[in-house]
């Protein structure tokens, strides 16, 4: 008789260990050839589990042996448990077999044909299913606990981490894995929260121009290009404000689980929370449902920018009428009704003029900036003595860093094995290495700022053509400037005040010139890989 062997084990672990698999194969193996029967086909599942028959052996198996003629005449199985674990599924598929003449054997479990031998397997494949719950709710039981205590239970971490192994005491030496940031992968996150919020060049980007161009620059999301889904997927993620959740989806049921049961574990953070808090509002108002598909792609002013004062809650860009009439409204108030807030709607072509003339006609008047300019400078002398001595500290940081880095390669040339350990050390201080530079270009970025060598001529030229850019809607160019220049625009009843940063405005009228009529369209914090590409410390 021609047979064929199935061989299954459920986890990829286990089948990169090869657990279970070559035993299997040896006792079946052993058995046939005891029996007298000779082996056809070898089908091996490497990671899969026997609750369902989502696996693809099993299908190639199925299909094989249902053909008219079949190639075999029995399939051979360890136990019951290897072929299903499921009580039901267990029975359409033997049936699927013997509709072929096809019979199903186990090693360690022999029945007869009559029909008490069809009733001690179905007996065997309801323990089988059982056991396999008991197991799944203990399994889960763990991995809610090993999250409880920060630890990491996926295979593949989410872009911008990665992960390292730990050990625990009483855990009979098995390693359990925490996220750490990847820097080379945590740089991109950053851009592309930049990109979204900031744009390129005074433009807004969504997020499928935003895949176009990492695409087209060679930035994969290892090795894979961008899509948008994984984009607004990246963009939404809690994770990279430190907010890791663990348990939030059902994936049998493909719905998310009630928040009390996620569980919170402390990862480091990628981005801040106000970063996080300016793509989540971009978004909203970006939507579908806020705004008609047909003006998604339009700039919105104050996206990100503009908070109510009454409550603290920021505001979001609402439609009526199919579009037709366009509102600021407060998200408390949106969210949960008129009783929580009382600041009205404002109308969006209003508000987005009445803050354009007043940053163009009140803030970016020549004697308003040079006072602004002067108070920066009086902030600055402050804070010189403070920024000096705070960079002799990350110089001598970065010279201890160095050594260490040093001696540890002397290490490895005189012996010390390069293994795992070794690599981890390494890529610590290669990481701590970077985040010395990046503290240290921003204090020189700050010191850098010109303020005693702005003259009045340039002032004037910036502010002339600053009013230019600013009301000309049709330029694309003013909500760029606008979020250069303010940080908030807080509405308080039936008043816009505008809150900002002498250090953006101090860049930017530095970087102008006298004889000039333009303002620079060249974002300072807008650089690509402005915080990693950091010069040498001298």
């Amino acid at each position: 008789m021609a047979v064929a062997l199935y061989a299954r084990v459920s986890t990829t672990r286990q089948a990169e260990n090869d657990l279970s698999i070559p035993d299997q194969l040896k006792q079946m193996r052993d058995w046939c050839n005891a029996n007298g029967y000779s082996v056809a086909q070898e089908y091996i599942e490497s990671g899969a589990s026997a609750t369902d028959d989502k696996r693809p052996i099993f299908q190639q198996m199925i299909r094989e042996a249902t053909l008219s003629p079949s190639p075999f005449e029995a399939v051979i199985v360890h136990s019951q448990s290897r072929f299903f674990r499921n009580s039901i599924d267990f029975g359409l598929y033997e049936r699927k077999l013997n509709q072929a003449d096809v019979r199903l054997f186990s090693i360690t479990q022999p029945t007869s044909e009559d029909a008490s031998g069809d009733m001690v397997r179905k007996i065997f494949s309801v323990f089988d299913e059982f056991q396999s719950k008991e197991t799944g709710k203990h399994t889960a039981r763990s991995m809610l606990e090993n999250a409880r205590q920060g630890f990491f239970n996926g295979a593949q971490p989410p872009f911008g981490y990665r992960t390292i192994e730990t050990e625990t005491i009483g855990n009979r030496g098995r390693k359990k894995k925490r996220l750490i940031i990847d820097e080379a992968e945590a740089e991109t996150v950053r851009r592309i929260f930049r990109l979204y919020i900031h744009g390129q060049q005074g433009k807004p980007l969504g997020m499928k121009s935003i895949a176009t161009h990492l695409n087209q620059q060679g930035v994969t999301m290892r090795g894979r290009p961008w899509r948008t889904q994984k984009l607004h997927d990246l963009l939404s993620d809690t994770l990279y404000m430190g907010e890791y959740y663990y348990n939030q989806y059902d994936s049998k049921r493909r719905k998310l689980k009630p928040k009390e049961d996620w569980i919170k574990v402390s990862v480091d953070p990628i981005i801040d929370e106000s970063t996080f808090a300016k793509a989540r509002g971009e978004r909203a108002e970006r939507a579908p449902g806020a705004v008609a598909p047909r003006l998604v792609s339009s700039p919105i002013l104050l996206s990100g920018l503009l908070t109510c004062a009454e409550c603290g809650s920021g505001m979001s860009l609402m439609t009526g009428k199919s579009g037709k009439y366009r509102y600021y409204k407060c998200t408390n108030q949106r969210d949960k009704g008129k009783n929580r807030c009382s600041t009205p709607n404002i109308p969006m072509d209003k508000l987005d003029q009445l803050v354009l003339e007043g940053l163009a006609n009140r803030i970016c008047k020549p004697e308003r900036i040079k006072s602004m300019l002067s108070e920066l400078q009086k902030q600055r002398k402050q804070a010189n003595a403070e920024n000096d001595q705070q960079l002799t500290v990350l110089k001598n940081q970065i010279k201890g860093n160095e050594q260490k880095t040093a001696n540890l390669y002397q290490a490895i040339e005189n012996g010390l094995p390069f293994d795992d350990s070794t690599k981890e050390r390494l890529h610590k201080l290669k990481a701590e290495r970077e985040n010395l530079l990046i503290e240290i270009s921003a204090i020189r970025r700050h010191q850098s700022i010109p303020t005693t060598s702005i003259n009045q001529n340039q002032i004037d030229a910036f502010c002339r053509a600053l009013k230019t850019r600013l009301l000309d809607r049709s330029s694309g160019f003013g909500k760029g400037y606008l979020k250069l220049l303010v940080d908030e625009v807080r509405i308080d009843g039936k008043q816009a005040i505008m809150q900002g940063s002498y250090e953006n405005l101090a860049y930017a009228v530095g970087s102008s010139k006298e004889a000039s009529e333009e303002v620079p369209t060249f974002m300072r914090q807008w650089r690509p890989g402005d915080d990693s590409n950091v010069r040498p410390v001298p």
